[in-house]
């Protein structure tokens, strides 16, 4: 008997009828991705929440006493963790990849939803046992969020026993979950694309979705083996990271490991991994751009080969991450020059958001003002990674602010900046309501400018040598008194940054309950997404038939039709023919 898969099964047999079917045990991707984005979201809290703690210390030093030496290296340590893997990694791929995935290239669903709902619960598994670490003894891990052995498993590192494995636990168990969500992700695409949804005609958000998956799956296992062997490394004894030591004045048992070995593992995902989370917000800061400029993206083709072109320059840049460490001058060429072509690929981007914007007809609604402001974050962010990249620049400023600043400018608000314009552009379809755009203004105001306020002074603090990671800076002749002064500014700018995020959430949960009922499509955009018999789209997403898509997805202010885009959808008309317009690729 030929099978049929479970969306395309009749309705009475598929469609979930009880509250838990419908909401905890759901196999629908909507819902898979709405558990994923809250979970995130709710983890990223706490993440924010450490940031704020780790500020107080920095600019109010000797003020908190429940703030010690310790307890700060925990908290710098699950924070970074958590906002790249936990918050960023899942929320663009598990949240907007299963949402966005199955509409944008018109499928029912995920090819595998009985994997896709267990890539949810695995993950959420995952985030159990990371926060199940602040509940152990000696509390979670503080060896930094790199995880650099020997110091992460040994005694005077906070966290070292059962804070460190936990952290190791939960990575491996979040590895599996991604796995199986990322091979949902590749095969959906590939292979349940609707009729005339050609690789080049799909939106830009799902090739970043597509090349960052793909990266995940290839980078991930280096950070999963090397999880595995420093866990044995820590419970049995065994010497894979862990060199011949001295320890309060007696010999260990380890011998004949190398530390160095876990730093290339580690910086092999821990590269790409940068582009896991910037790809997909690539792809969707291009989309948001071109619906509210009301024009066509500049360069689709050269945009998608930029992708692709990042994603495996990606694996070749890895050490310079670890000039520091120490490598023969060959090599510190060779990734000193790879850091610099891959910006090649990446400029090509930002000219291409820039001259789509160019005599477009901006609409300056929230979602576009969160994509405008990415554009000038990661522009900056982008540039001071250009000195980093550089062997004999990066050996001074490795080790102070001015890492803190280009990192959290390029991975921490590009990205974030890229979430808020997405959430704001697809809440109409995922709610069915409209929020409240003055609400959205005053946080892209206070989240905008008040980023600025936190991160130039922190690359001047860096020029100055300020050392990060320090709980205290003690007596330093090199650091003028008023560094002290800048990281007190710093601290409140971060606090009220992170204060104005109440807005948001506000805005969000008064709009699910109050907000007034969104029109469809109310954007006027182009994409499948948007194109639902119903809005919020319901199970299956398409009613009886599959659409059948006929144009690219950024057909905007169109000579001659009745509104200033065609949708995917439409056919091709007569005219277009004529003149060879339509069916883009």
């Amino acid at each position: 008997m030929q099978h049929v898969a479970i969306a395309d099964q009749p309705d009475e047999l598929h469609d979930p009828q009880s509250f838990i079917a419908k909401y905890v045990w759901s196999q629908d991707h909507k819902v898979i991705a709405i558990q994923y984005g809250g979970t995130a979201i709710f983890v990223g809290l706490i993440a924010l929440v450490l940031s704020g703690l780790m500020r107080l210390q920095l600019g109010f030093p000797d003020t908190f006493d429940f703030i010690d030496p310790s307890s700060y290296l925990q908290f710098v340590t699950m924070h970074g963790m958590i906002m790249v893997i936990y918050l960023l990694t899942a929320l663009l791929l598990g949240g907007f990849g299963n949402y966005l995935i199955p509409l944008m290239v018109g499928a029912r669903d995920m090819v595998f939803p009985f994997m896709n709902m267990l890539s949810y619960w695995v993950y959420l598994l995952s985030v159990l046992i990371l926060l199940a670490s602040f509940f152990v003894p000696g509390g979670p891990t503080g060896a930094g969020w790199t995880l650099y052995p020997p110091q992460a498993i040994l005694e005077g590192t906070p966290g070292y026993d059962w804070g460190i494995l936990l952290m190791l636990v939960s990575l491996a168990v979040f590895i599996v979950a991604f796995t199986m969500g990322g091979l949902n992700y590749v095969t959906t695409v590939l292979q349940a694309r609707c009729r005339g949804m050609t690789l080049m005609r799909m939106p830009l958000t799902i090739w970043g979705i597509f090349t960052a998956t793909v990266l995940g799956i290839l980078a991930f296992p280096a950070l999963l083996v090397s999880a595995i062997m420093m866990i044995l490394d820590k419970t049995l004894g065994t010497s894979f990271f862990m060199p011949v030591l001295v320890s309060l004045g007696e010999s260990l048992e380890y011998t004949g490991g190398s530390p160095i070995l876990f730093q290339h593992l580690f910086w092999f995902f821990g590269h790409p991994e940068v582009y896991i989370v910037a790809l997909p917000a690539f792809g969707m800061v291009s989309d948001v751009l071109s619906v509210h400029a009301r024009k066509n993206i500049f360069g689709y083709r050269m945009m998608v080969w930029a992708i692709v072109a990042i994603g495996g320059l990606s694996f070749i840049v890895w050490a310079h991450h670890m000039y520091v460490s120490g490598m023969h001058p060959a090599f510190g060429f060779f990734f000193a020059t790879t850091t610099l072509i891959i910006a090649v690929p990446t400029a090509i981007k930002v000219y291409n958001w820039v001259l789509t914007l160019w005599r477009g007809n901006i609409h300056l609604t929230v979602p576009m003002l969160f994509a405008i402001g990415f554009i000038f974050t990661f522009t900056h962010g982008g540039l001071t990674g250009l000195f980093l990249g550089n062997v004999t620049i990066d050996l001074p400023l490795s080790d102070t602010y001015f890492v803190v600043a280009h990192f959290h400018m390029v991975m921490g608000v590009s990205p974030i900046m890229v979430l808020f314009a997405a959430i704001y552009h697809w809440f109409p379809l995922m709610s069915g309501k409209m929020f409240n755009e003055t609400l959205g203004k005053w946080h892209f105001w206070c989240t905008f400018l008040g980023t600025y306020a936190i991160y130039l002074p922190m690359h001047y603090l860096g020029f100055l040598g300020v050392p990060r990671r320090y709980f205290a800076m003690g007596t330093t002749n090199f650091i003028p008194e008023s560094a002290q002064t800048l990281n007190a500014q710093i601290t409140i700018a971060a606090l009220l940054v992170g204060l104005s995020q109440l807005i948001f959430l506000y805005n969000i949960l008064w709009s699910l309950r109050y907000g007034e009922k969104s029109k469809k499509n109310p954007w006027g955009a182009a994409s499948l997404e948007w194109q639902t018999p119903d809005q919020p789209p319901r199970h299956g997403n398409w009613g009886p038939e599959l659409p059948e898509v006929h144009r690219w997805a950024y057909d905007y202010s169109v000579p001659g039709v009745k509104e200033d885009f065609i949708p995917q959808n439409h056919p091709v008309t007569a005219e277009e023919r004529t003149d060879g317009e339509g069916g883009h690729a």
